[in-house]
């Protein structure tokens, strides 16, 4: 077993397809319509045949008030992996990404974490 899919509520699929893209530096995998909405999915170009990032619409009442709860609360609703935490914030810091909390050592690591600007948290962290 390993893991495929993992997603992340959107507000807006168009929105969140720019910033994963054309801000984090994802690449778009699939890109199905599916009625009012899209099966969207972003992957890393690290590792493209990897697991996938679906950009699920929050279009459920209960999703929208799970995203604004975690978000309200300070809680990331994605991680991700960083080689260099501290790089990669300057870098998104540099096309504008606003991080809520900086580049902190935590043990053995460094957590930073940033606003989507589609309703969600994300954290990175450093990974060896």
């Amino acid at each position: 077993m390993r893991i495929a899919l993992n997603n992340v509520l959107v507000e807006d699929q168009d929105k969140a397809l720019a910033f994963y893209t054309e801000v984090l530096g994802f690449q778009k995998k699939v890109d199905l319509p599916m009625g009012e909405f899209r099966w969207l999915t972003v992957v890393s170009p690290e590792d493209p045949a990897g697991a996938e990032l679906v950009l699920e619409p929050n279009a459920h009442p209960a999703a929208v008030a799970y995203q604004k709860a975690l978000k309200a609360d300070g809680i990331p609703q994605a991680s991700f992996a960083a080689k260099d935490v501290e790089a990669e914030a300057a870098r998104l810091k540099a096309a504008g990404v606003v991080f809520t909390t900086d580049p902190t050592p935590m043990g053995d690591t460094v957590l930073a974490a940033f606003d989507d600007t589609c309703g969600n948290l994300i954290q990175i962290y450093q990974a060896e």
